[in-house]
């Protein structure tokens, strides 16, 4: 991993999108800094459109949608697409699978999450899951004392061994059952709302992260950056960033768009 004060400036002046997670990358210690509005907003007057990419859960992300300096985002793992239109008051709400799908779904989660809760000692339903349409999240991190990593990777397998597909963030492990992922959504995002090719454009794209669940999308993305706590995780990271900057979270969000800005 690279310090990000090596971003070249000829890279630099062709950035059009910037794609983040959120958790412990735009946050610090669960909370959301001033600072992290505030580049947010800078990269909007710049042109740059930005989009977060996160696991959080629909109820989350219609507020976010609508309320944050975002151009659109993607939840609950690639579950949907929410994209607000300010000025016609209008939100698009674009779902992998159907209502149904979703509610015969559900069902199938519960039954994981009573094995879950009885198999692995300390974690706990999500704080954030009344508010979740189409996955199951498990706390082993955010509102429960922290777990170890090898607890976090038998909730995983709970969920792959009953045949859903589970990733692990930096606070929750997240299960669902579908083919889809935060990049298949993405790339559904970007033909249906920005009539791009996520493919054909995404060396005009920065994208930000902090766990083992954001290295599918270091790998895709040539211009793929962690925020300093994704040291953490160095060890079970299949694909590392291409660069890294000093400060954590939310902080070295901010420090990645002052660097990204300064042409």
């Amino acid at each position: 991993m690279k310090p990000i004060e090596t971003f070249r400036r000829v890279d630099k002046t062709g950035i059009r999108y910037v794609l983040t997670d959120i958790d412990d990358t735009l946050t610090v210690k669960g909370r959301l800094p001033a600072v992290v509005f505030a580049a947010m907003e800078d990269l909007q007057r710049f042109g740059i459109r930005v989009v977060p990419i996160t696991g959080r859960p629909a109820g989350w992300c219609d507020h976010i949608a609508r309320m944050w300096p975002v151009d659109g985002l993607v939840g609950e793992n690639g579950a949907f697409y929410f994209q607000y239109d300010v000025r016609e008051k209008k939100m698009t709400r674009r779902y992998w699978k159907s209502k149904e799908e979703r509610i015969s779904d559900r069902t199938r989660l519960n039954g994981i999450r009573e094995k879950v809760l009885a198999d692995v000692p300390g974690c706990a339903v999500a704080a954030d899951q009344a508010y979740r349409e189409a996955d199951l999240a498990i706390d082993f991190c955010e509102d429960v004392p922290p777990l170890p990593m090898p607890s976090a990777q038998a909730i995983k397998a709970i969920f792959e061994n009953a045949g859903a597909t589970a990733k692990i963030s930096s606070i929750h492990v997240n299960g669902w059952f579908g083919d889809y992922d935060k990049l298949s959504m993405s790339r559904l995002m970007f033909k249906e709302v920005f009539k791009e090719d996520l493919d054909a454009v995404r060396g005009q794209m920065i994208f930000c992260g902090d766990s083992p669940n954001d290295s599918p999308k270091f790998g895709f993305f040539p211009h793929s950056v962690g925020v300093a706590n994704v040291r953490a995780f160095e060890a079970q990271l299949e694909v590392l960033p291409t660069w890294v900057t000093r400060a954590e979270g939310g902080f070295g969000f901010a420090e990645m768009v002052k660097i990204l800005l300064d042409r």
